[in-house]
């Protein structure tokens, strides 16, 4: 299975072109309004663009231009979309459910029967099988709704947000059962969780406004991150500018010197980012001594509790939000609090320069 999908969609400023290869797991990332359901909508069918062209393997899913109006309603697709909510048949039992797909297909009754209990033992609610879906917790009622999708074996999974409405205990285990039983299959999972993108992805996707603004491997777009988005969901600080001689330069004349990732120096003049961790900053009242070499005037907007931590958030008055991650006690002895202003400082040594 190869999925390839150009769309644009003018009311909702959306002009997106995608790719999924065959088995691949791709995670879709993005701030709120940045394009990811209307993604999703329009692969599913229920979204109509208003040009462009998808194929999934040598189906055309639709093809709107130059005046064509071919379109495959969403039944034919072969695509199967998990949302939120499990959205189970309340009138059916549980086994019924998984099986429902597999009978609109046209497959015997014996034989869809056979085909939900394997998905149900696949995802752990087997036990379910005779039941009705409203005594259901989310956890279970959640896994029935992951069964019900494979049983209709789709050439293409698409996953919305599917731990967003579980208890934080239950997220845990449904995700070690998704990486197991996704193996194999072409997903596309759409999500605001980091782990959801660490664990069950081998790329992401980063939409913004519309646009795919970076793309690749899961791990290094993590690690190396171009849009802020993306740098706060890793939980890292990213500035972007211009590179001059080990120094990025911000468009505010901001500018934070760092050491090159993997020595490949961007030309002077080229678009760079400066990525570093927010344990690597210090926070001071009075201008610091010794040896960092980047400092940050920045006003204190949020304090937040992190493990053993506190997440220090803060403005720097031209657009860049940075945090620092400090100790209970460093938050006491410098009382710090939001409207505070304060020094960040980082060495040189903790920031990783790297092009654009």
């Amino acid at each position: 299975m190869s999925l390839h999908l150009r769309a644009t969609l003018a009311q909702r400023d959306f002009d997106v072109e995608i790719e999924v290869a065959d088995g691949e797991r791709v995670a879709v990332l993005g701030h709120t309004g940045s394009g990811k359901s209307t993604l999703l909508s329009i692969l599913a069918g229920t979204l109509r663009p208003d040009s462009g062209r998808a194929t999934l393997d040598d189906t055309v899913l639709f093809d709107l231009d130059d005046g064509r109006h071919r379109w495959l309603q969403p039944h034919a697709r072969g695509i199967s979309l998990l949302a939120q909510d499990a959205l189970l048949f309340p009138h059916l039992s549980v086994l019924d459910n998984v099986a429902f797909g597999p009978r609109v297909k046209g497959v015997p009754r014996g034989e869809a029967s056979q085909r939900a209990m394997h998905w149900l033992n696949e995802v752990g609610a087997a036990e379910f099988a005779d039941r009705r879906p409203g005594p259901l917790s989310g956890g279970q009622a959640q896994r029935v709704a992951i069964a019900r999708a494979l049983a209709a074996e789709p050439r293409l999974l698409l996953l919305d947000e599917p731990m967003a409405a579980l208890d934080v205990s239950v997220a845990p285990l449904l995700r070690r059962m998704l990486d197991r039983v996704l193996a194999g299959h072409s997903t596309m999972l759409v999500t605001h969780d980091l782990l959801d993108a660490l664990l069950l992805s081998e790329r992401i996707i980063v939409l913004d406004h519309g646009r795919v603004a970076e793309s690749g491997p899961t791990e290094e777009v993590l690690q190396h991150p171009r849009t802020r988005f993306t740098a706060r969901l890793a939980g890292l600080n990213l500035v972007r500018g211009s590179y001059a001689a080990g120094t990025v330069v911000a468009a505010d004349d901001m500018q934070i010197t760092g050491a090159n990732r993997d020595g490949a120096a961007p030309a002077d003049g080229a678009p760079a980012a400066a990525v570093f961790t927010p344990s690597s900053v210090s926070i001071h009242i009075e201008p610091p001594d010794g040896s960092p070499r980047n400092r940050f005037a920045v006003t204190l907007a949020e304090l937040e509790p992190l493990g053993d931590l506190v997440r220090v958030r803060a403005d720097d008055h031209h657009g860049h939000l940075l945090t620092a991650d400090v100790t209970p006690r460093s938050v006491a002895e410098l009382d710090l609090f939001p409207g505070r202003d304060v020094i960040y400082a980082v060495k040189a040594a903790a920031v990783t320069i790297y092009p654009l």
